[in-house]
């Protein structure tokens, strides 16, 4: 029977949008109430409880959250993001099962 721990996050992009939300309010760009409250909002538009498991759902909601927020503050631009989550999407779906998803060069 092994005694390792179950992970903290379902996926590892769970763990990296958390943690790049982590370092933006430790950077001073975004803080917790605010923060709370949009990402509260978004649940309940979505008709989630905030209660949920951290499943995807959950941080599908997490992410639109954090979109939202960089593009009100400028932080990114929206173009960008669109870009850059084509770029992962076509990454991911060209990537074999069980093989890490990287973005071309």
């Amino acid at each position: 029977m092994s005694t390792r721990p179950e992970p903290a996050f379902e996926a590892p992009w769970h763990a990296q949008v958390f943690a790049l939300t982590v370092h933006l309010n430790e950077a001073g760009h975004i803080g917790w109430p605010d923060w709370t409250e949009r990402f509260g909002a978004t649940l309940k538009r979505h008709g989630l409880a905030r209660s949920l498991d951290g499943g995807e759902d959950y941080f599908n909601a997490w992410l639109e959250t954090l979109e939202a927020f960089l593009r009100e503050k400028g932080l990114a631009e929206a173009e960008a993001m669109k870009e850059m989550r084509a770029a992962w999407e076509a990454a991911y779906l060209s990537t074999p099962h069980g093989a890490p998803v990287t973005l071309a060069e």
